[in-house]
């Protein structure tokens, strides 16, 4: 209705509104009228995120005795905030510590205040058990607040960065004039490049009512810093809300139990099937507070990553691991993808392959045969799907001319495929369960060494679709589990490839052993799956192999070295197969990665007619020729320099 008075971040409920049920409290999804868009759907689009906002929750600030600060994990955000600030972004922090800061300050001067003849009397061994009073948290917090910002402003100067403490309550947030001051204030300072460090001012704030966190509008309560730091998120139309807390993010169960799976990506609507335990023994707020405010944020536009800031191995690098994209904590998105996830589909994978290796040798022959026959007889459907990846490439100009060679099929390419498939599938009788080597240990007691699949397969291959049906094939062989990602610029082609491989799979019901990651998963994400992959194996540039090695966590890496294409004419050569041989290996298939690159030629053959049937050939053949030798083999070089369409002596 217009006539209603709309005011920043409060919208009135309308009858026709839909209500989310959720921890038996509503939870309205009236839109917001933020004009900064919608949050985003993807991991990899959070190194986009402008405005970031970064919530420290009690347990990531708070020492282990709850009596102080964690001053490494301290430093550590604040260099990775001011990493960022430094790039250009908005970075703001909501952050607990105030109690625990004005907690060991209190303490200190209680034992301090207490009479030397007292301390004296009662002896050094009752001196360490010295009665101290209960404190009160709202002193704590007042005591506290100077030290903790002191304490930031110090740490943040070390990197040229001015920080800015501000301290709110529930009422900055309701009333309208308030509002309007935060709003601006904090824009302010943001325009300024100074760090605004927010926190709920804990020494005049009430004790927070239960379920008091949705009033009936559109309005988040501000109880505790969860709250503060979405409520804060919405109202400045931050991009991305990131919450640390001391566990990974957020599980289906609670985290101590034994079947407790944490939860890669968040959507809403989920909430049911979580089951939260006991809140963290310091802070106000537990999981459910944590769950509770992200999915506000996140209907307010704001993208939501829930992770784990006290791991000694990762709180080092976990905010900015997070913006750049990486798989830490619990997503959370309103975007949920049609298929599985990869987690989801290495588990089909491990149980298809479990599956495929208990058939017998003639069952997973038969599927490799079927794979050849499709590759013929949907030839026009694989060929067309090529050319848009083709298309695709050739419009957006980021493959160089090997890269479309090696990325385009043909009939002839899909001919040979096929022939190599059943080439496979006819030496794959004895791939599983064959006998290497026997050993007698005693009598009736034999050692034998059989050969048994390896589990889940990832293999990683570029611009190459040929190479899907090809490890398909031989991962059937083998009887493993097979998880494929291939190269974007081959999406059109690797999808109908690997239709046409599960439905060979289907004629055996082990269609889930072989898997296309299609998600917007990166590379360095699937090399941590350390507890569903079992080997991976790049094919590709040595580049991407070393990347590969380096982002593997904990699971082995089969890769492959710079690799040396050299073809070596003896003076034995048979002259029958020499020029076959070279033709073959260079002129055939030039932009695959195992093409000649150097001829070697015996120097007792210059002057020969087998040397000059070999230039011929090339010179037919348009190959570039590079001449490296001895004086006279530069010389004889100029002479046949008419004979190809390149030769270059040095």
């Amino acid at each position: 209705c217009p006539k209603l008075k709309h005011t920043m971040g409060i919208v009135p409920i309308l009858r026709n509104e839909s209500i989310r049920c959720w921890s038996n409290i509503p939870f309205i999804t009236v839109p917001l009228s933020r004009a900064h868009g919608k949050s985003f759907a993807h991991r990899s689009e959070l190194k986009h995120a402008k405005r970031i906002v970064v919530k420290l929750g009690s347990a990531v600030v708070t020492r282990g005795d709850e009596c102080g600060l964690a001053l490494g994990r301290l430093a550590s955000i604040v260099e990775q905030v001011s990493m960022l600030q430094n790039q250009g972004r908005e970075m703001m922090i909501v952050t607990s510590g105030a109690v625990a800061f004005g907690k060991q300050r209190l303490r200190h001067e209680i034992l301090l205040s207490q009479s030397v003849r007292q301390a004296l009397h009662s002896g050094q061994s009752q001196l360490k058990d010295m009665a101290i009073p209960v404190l009160e948290a709202r002193a704590c917090a007042a005591a506290g607040q100077s030290g903790l910002m002191a304490l930031y402003e110090a740490m943040f100067t070390q990197y040229s960065i001015c920080a800015a403490q501000i301290l709110v309550t529930n009422l900055d947030f309701h009333d309208e004039q308030k509002r309007r001051n935060l709003n601006g204030t904090l824009h302010e300072l943001l325009r300024m490049n100074i760090v605004p460090i927010i926190n709920t001012n804990d020494a005049v704030v009430p004790p927070p009512e239960p379920n008091s966190d949705l009033q009936g509008v559109n309005v988040i309560s501000v109880k505790d810093n969860d709250s503060l730091a979405a409520r804060l998120a919405v109202e400045m139309k931050t991009d991305l809300l990131i919450v640390l807390s001391d566990v990974e993010g957020l599980f289906d169960s609670p985290p101590g139990s034994d079947d407790a799976k944490l939860i890669d990506i968040f959507y809403p609507g989920d909430q049911q099937s979580v089951t939260f335990g006991t809140k963290s023994r310091v802070g106000m707020g537990g999981m459910e507070a944590k769950v509770k405010a992200a999915l506000w944020a996140l209907q307010g536009g704001t993208s939501v990553v829930i992770a784990n800031g006290t791991h000694p191995k990762i709180s080092g690098h976990v905010i900015t691991d997070i913006v750049e994209g990486k798989k830490v904590g619990t997503f959370f998105s309103e975007v949920k993808p049609a298929g599985p996830t990869v987690e989801q589909q290495a588990e089909m994978a491990r149980a298809g392959g479990r599956t495929l290796a208990a058939l017998q040798p003639e069952q997973r022959a038969e599927i490799i045969y079927r794979l050849a026959d499709l590759l013929t007889d949907q030839r026009e459907e694989i060929l067309l799907a090529n050319k848009k990846d083709l298309e695709e490439a050739e419009n957006k100009g980021r493959l160089a001319l090997p890269l479309l060679k090696r990325l385009s099929l043909s009939t002839s390419k899909l001919n040979s495929l096929a022939i190599g498939l059943r080439q496979i599938a006819a030496s794959s009788q004895d791939s599983v369960g064959r006998v290497i080597r026997r050993t007698r240990i005693a009598k009736d007691l034999d050692l034998e060494q059989v050969t048994v699949p390896i589990g889940v397969l990832l293999v990683i291959f570029e611009s190459r679709p040929d190479c899907l049906p090809q490890v398909s094939a031989l991962a059937i062989a083998s009887g493993n589990g097979l998880l494929l990602k291939g190269g974007k610029e081959a999406a059109h082609s690797n999808q109908i490839l690997h239709h046409l491989t599960q439905e060979a799979l289907s004629i055996h019901g082990v269609r889930d052993a072989v898997q296309l990651v299609n998600t917007r998963e990166e590379v360095e994400d699937l090399c941590r799956l350390d507890k569903l992959i079992d080997l991976i194996i790049p094919r590709g540039s040595s580049q991407l192999v070393r990347n590969i090695q380096k982002a593997a966590k904990g699971i082995p890496v089969m890769g492959h070295s710079e690799g040396i294409c050299h073809v070596y004419v003896d003076t034995d050569a048979s002259v029958e197969k020499v020029t076959r041989i070279i033709r073959d290996s260079k002129c055939e298939y030039p932009a695959a990665c195992n093409a000649l690159e150097t001829l070697l030629i015996h120097r007792d053959l210059l002057r020969t007619p087998l040397f000059d049937q070999i230039i011929d050939m090339l010179r037919v053949e348009q190959v570039s020729l590079w001449s490296r030798g001895e004086e006279r083999t530069v010389m004889l070089c100029k002479l046949y320099s008419t004979t190809a369409k390149t030769w270059v002596c040095f």
